[in-house]
């Protein structure tokens, strides 16, 4: 599927890994609507690119068909990629005073991260649905993202690990509920990756977690998310898939 002519939706677009896609895909020839909280940051790409800054919450069903409806109306709706954030709680199952972990710090991580993800994931394949078929039958992609933490989840990220497991879970099973209507749906699971939000703890995260990447020996970049995104939307026979990408990265336990 080519990029050109298309239109897109990221989801968390303000972000590190989201602007990088919302670059992307923009270069790319497609017309992008950049869907997150951060105002200041969304109304400054869109006088920058020309894109469409709708404020959107992930975890809202009017929300989210709000800025399906922003992006159906530049084009055809083709793609959509979610790479939100939100509040996610931690600690371990059992802390060091013997208290068991706080339910809420589990269900908001699983209400950010996976419950979130489906919203947008139902919602995006429906209206990717309606769009007429391309060649071979197909409509369009939905990129999802999980994290390593997902396989090899750390000590104390034990609702993160559960929510991330979860959009892994839900990728297969969803590419086979969406092949009937010509949609793809692929998952990547970054490993490190080094963003803005890191702010000037940036330079001790690299160092601390740069030697521990086999090859390269350096955190991800975000430029490096969106160019697999334009890839598995290029390429057709990507479907049903988790990606890893983090340098062939194994997180220790701590």
């Amino acid at each position: 599927m080519q990029i050109t002519g298309i239109s897109a939706l990221v989801v968390g677009g303000t972000g590190g890994l989201g602007e990088a896609t919302v670059r992307r895909l923009h270069a790319g020839g497609a017309k992008v609507v950049v869907a997150d909280v951060n105002d200041e940051k969304g109304k400054a790409l869109e006088e920058e690119l020309g894109v469409r800054y709708v404020r959107t919450d992930a975890s809202s069903e009017e929300s989210v068909l709000a800025a399906i409806a922003e992006a159906e109306s530049l084009g055809p709706l083709r793609v959509s990629v979610d790479c939100h954030g939100g509040p996610a709680g931690g600690g371990r199952l059992v802390g060091k005073d013997g208290s068991a972990m706080p339910l809420e710090n589990f269900t908001k991580t699983i209400n950010s991260y996976l419950i979130s993800v489906f919203n947008v994931m139902r919602l995006a394949a429906a209206a990717i649905a309606r769009q007429e078929p391309l060649e071979d039958g197909q409509r369009g992609v939905i990129v999802n993202t999980a994290s390593i933490a997902a396989y090899e989840g750390q000590i104390g990220q034990l609702p993160y690990s559960a929510a991330k497991g979860g959009v892994v879970g839900m990728t297969l099973v969803a590419a086979r509920d969406l092949s009937p209507l010509g949609v793809r749906v692929v998952t990547i699971a970054p490993g490190t990756f080094l963003t803005p939000a890191y702010g000037k703890a940036g330079d001790q995260l690299e160092a601390y977690w740069g030697p521990q990447v086999p090859h390269p020996k350096r955190m991800g970049r975000s430029p490096e998310y969106a160019t697999l995104v334009a890839s598995i939307v290029e390429n057709d026979y990507l479907n049903g898939e988790v990606i890893r990408l983090d340098g062939a990265l194994r997180f220790p336990p701590k």
